[in-house]
């Protein structure tokens, strides 16, 4: 063996013997009291060792007193830990340990709102299984119930609004599978649940423009007119709507994704005036 690849083969053991040091040098055993091994693990964390962080708030979450206010934080900061090592499901369970047993806690609703991110990231893409996706927005919603001034509040609605949109483009591609299928009738199902169940995004816009592309297909006048007055409600001036509504004499509908008027107060009812009674011109027979 040259002197060159030996003296490579050796700088390469050193590292791996460093390496393997600074892995085992992390020993939470090693400290005398929880607020010791707290504040080193959150050191770890900090450094983005996350398999020290990890091992840390483990022991801490097993050995911690149910009442400890230390407790919380070492589920939250598990959480942390698990988050960054990629781990979200791992992270989801940890963050919901906190506002489960937690409620009252000060991170109840940050862990709350982690424990919905992670979810979400366990959804990679539209056209996976959605069923992390629906956890994570089940989870933000429940989150804007419990913990309604969090200031937290607008990002929790701005993560339903983003899953909101890969639910619909979700949709909206299986309706398009089906449309190009010419299978009218189950792509029609599909786009229109998409307008229905999400109408504030760009998928239920383009749902509606595949909605009067099938129902013109199928000779469906009367929903073709229906649909692109509701495109002109909603879509002033898109030119995509346009297009596919051009010639048609468009029906204006009652547009459902509106706020219902407000209900008129029952302090003081309106007194309906009174209903005139006939009276017979001739007395009735007995």
């Amino acid at each position: 063996m040259s002197f060159i690849k030996r003296t490579r083969l050796v700088a390469v053991v050193s590292l791996a013997m460093v390496a393997g040091c600074h892995r085992n040098s992390f020993q939470p055993l090693k400290f005398l009291s929880h607020q010791a091994l707290f504040d080193a693990s959150l050191s770890e964390l900090k450094k983005h060792h996350w398999d020290h962080a990890v091992a840390g708030f483990e022991k801490l979450t097993t050995d911690l007193p149910a009442r400890d206010p230390l407790l919380p934080e070492a589920y939250y900061d598990l959480g942390r830990a698990h988050y960054g090592h990629g781990e979200y499901i791992l992270a989801a369970q940890s963050f919901s340990r906190v506002a489960e047993n937690f409620p009252e806690d000060s991170l109840a609703d940050r862990a709350t709102y982690e424990t919905g991110v992670a979810y979400s990231k366990l959804w990679r893409r539209p056209s996976l299984d959605p069923e992390y996706g629906e956890t994570a927005r089940s989870t933000f919603q429940s989150f804007l119930a419990a913990y309604p001034d969090s200031p937290l509040r607008d990002s929790a609605q701005k993560q339903i609004d983003r899953l909101d949109e890969w639910f619909a483009i979700k949709g909206y591609n299986n309706g398009v599978t089906y449309y190009k299928r010419k299978a009218y009738d189950s792509d029609i199902i599909y786009f229109r649940d998409v307008v229905k169940d999400y109408p504030k995004t760009d998928g239920a816009r383009k749902s509606l423009i595949r909605l009067v592309e099938s129902y013109r297909a199928i000779k469906y006048k009367e929903d073709v007119a229906e649909t692109c007055g509701t495109l002109e409600q909603r879509y002033p001036g898109d030119k995509e709507a346009a297009k596919v509504c051009k010639g048609v004499k468009a029906t204006l509908v009652a547009d459902t994704t509106a706020k219902p008027p407000a209900a008129a107060s029952t302090d003081n009812p309106p007194v309906p005036n009174p209903v005139p009674v006939p009276v017979p011109s001739t007395p009735p027979h007995f």
